[in-house]
């Protein structure tokens, strides 16, 4: 039996000062279906999404709503239709409970003028009852997890009798356990009739979850199809446009002596007895799940916290880690895993960014720049890294999520370092941007730099990193070569 459409776009033109976002979008939604949206940034994701929610007029074009035919739409309008869109930060108000999130848009929807707590809990309880969300209606959102808080967001889209869902890259934060769980509430959506368009660049994700998808490619439809037609090699090239050959990572240039050794380092309440050591050539991964004391040790190493117990050594010289410029002092980088919050200054320029780590090397002993050296400097690393902008001077914000981490790699491979650390370094990064970096660190690694990279993407660890190393519960529960490794095994190590 044939399932009818609940979207339909035809021909979806969009033009920003000149600059084509969709060229002839068409696409087509069925009830029930878990259809995936992908493609880089800049394709014209988002724009597309923003379109059929109400937020952008288009140029022109035709939106399709069963029998309904509009040529534009207002964000009621949508909303009547069925449509509810969860963005990445869930558009909820973390300083109020799950209660008066749930409940406050109806009750300004039916007009009400007094706050009624009783009828609010009602609301509320039935709201999470549609997917058997077990929560605290009184805790304040901003205290939740972030995959509580996308439950918050899905439980209030469904208040308002959801025909589409539309989830914009809903897994960048979520262990393997929530996205299961998400996953699960998906096909529960689905059973019920609600479709659900996921918009996403990961390549299991798109597999695991949806039946349809649909990838743009610079304003334009490249193909719809299903799933099950589609692998990883044709899913990447679709996308990109170009063709990936991921090789494993083999070291060349390994030093004799390590250019970092961890004995025994302890931090009290997230992890103890951490030894390993670090040479100049490699790359080690340290893998485990949330929670395990990878992240609490990247910061150590970088002296954001302090350990309480154990030796961290330089070359062969002990060293005293207890604030980052103790670290860059000693030659170490690191890379947070929030480069929007911790790794950039987003209004500030391209340029400024990139040469934040290096003010010292541009000024004289006064304190002012050599504004020809500055500028050699930063043209140097927009060159060297391939940062796609028209212009050093614009705003970081400016940049796409893979140009803004090359910004940040800039920055600190400018202080000439002997350590690098990473912390997820292709977060909420596309596919071809990912591919990119992973050629950048394999090539500083060449060049004699020793490279740590943290991560829970399984794939990103087994291609890139010669040693892995897995935490689990604060301390290191494996530590295996490239060869050992697969995703079973580290699966396994971190369980």
């Amino acid at each position: 039996m044939l399932k009818d459409n609940i979207l339909k776009v035809v021909d979806i033109k969009k033009s920003f000062a000149g600059v084509q976002a969709l060229k002839g979008v068409s696409m087509e939604i069925k009830a029930g279906e878990v259809h995936c949206l992908a493609g880089e940034n800049g394709s014209g994701k988002s724009t597309l999404i923003k379109i059929i929610s109400g937020v952008y007029t288009p140029d022109s074009g035709e939106i399709h709503f069963g029998d309904k035919v509009y040529e534009r739409l207002t964000p009621i309008e949508s909303i009547r239709n069925g449509v509810q869109v969860i963005y990445q930060d869930f558009s909820i108000f973390p300083n109020l409970s799950v209660m008066e999130n749930l409940a406050f848009n109806q009750e300004l929807a039916n007009k009400r003028r007094l706050v009624n707590r009783k009828r609010m809990r009602q609301i509320a309880e039935e709201a999470v009852a549609k997917i058997n969300f077990d929560i605290d209606l009184d805790a304040k959102v901003g205290s939740l997890s972030v995959a509580n808080k996308q439950l918050v967001a899905i439980c209030r889209a469904l208040m308002f009798d959801a025909k589409l869902i539309i989830m914009d890259e809903p897994t960048t934060a979520l262990t393997r356990k929530e996205v299961d769980a998400l996953f699960r509430i998906i096909l529960d959506l689905k059973k019920q009739g609600i479709a659900t368009l996921f918009v996403s660049h990961k390549l299991d994700e798109v597999f695991e979850i949806s039946e349809r998808f649909t990838i743009l490619r610079s304003g334009e439809k490249v193909i719809t199809g299903d799933t099950s037609e589609l692998d990883n090699k044709k899913f990447t090239y679709y996308m990109t446009g170009r063709e990936f050959e991921e090789e494993p990572f083999v070291p060349k240039n390994v030093s004799e002596e390590p250019v970092l050794t961890v004995e025994n380092l302890g931090m009290n309440g997230f992890f103890k007895d951490i030894s390993f050591s670090l040479h100049k050539g490699e790359i080690l991964g340290i893998t485990g799940l949330l929670g395990s004391g990878r992240t609490e040790l990247a910061l150590a190493l970088f002296g954001l916290q302090q350990a309480d117990t154990g030796t961290i050594t330089i070359e062969g010289k002990p060293v005293k880690l207890n604030t980052p410029q103790d670290a860059i002092k000693n030659g170490i980088g690191y890379v947070p895993e929030d480069r929007l919050t911790e790794g950039l200054h987003l209004p500030l320029s391209i340029g400024e960014n990139t040469i934040a780590a290096e003010l010292d090397k541009l000024s004289n002993k006064l304190g002012v720049f050599d504004e020809e050296k500055k500028k050699q400097e930063i043209n140097r690393w927009v060159k060297e890294l391939a940062i796609a902008t028209p212009d050093p001077n614009n705003a970081c914000s400016t940049l796409s999520g893979g140009n803004q981490q090359r910004v940040v790699l800039a920055k600190w491979l400018a202080r000439d370092l002997k350590v690098l650390i990473l912390n997820g370094p292709t977060v909420g990064v596309d596919i071809g941007s990912k591919y990119d970096i992973h050629q950048i660190l394999r090539g500083l690694a060449e060049q004699g730099l020793g490279i740590i990279i943290i991560s829970d993407d399984i794939p990103e660890i087994i291609t890139n990193c010669s040693r892995i190393m897995i935490m689990k519960n604060g301390r290191i529960s494996a530590e295996l070569s490239a060869e050992e490794a697969d995703e079973q095994t580290l699966t396994r190590y971190m369980m």
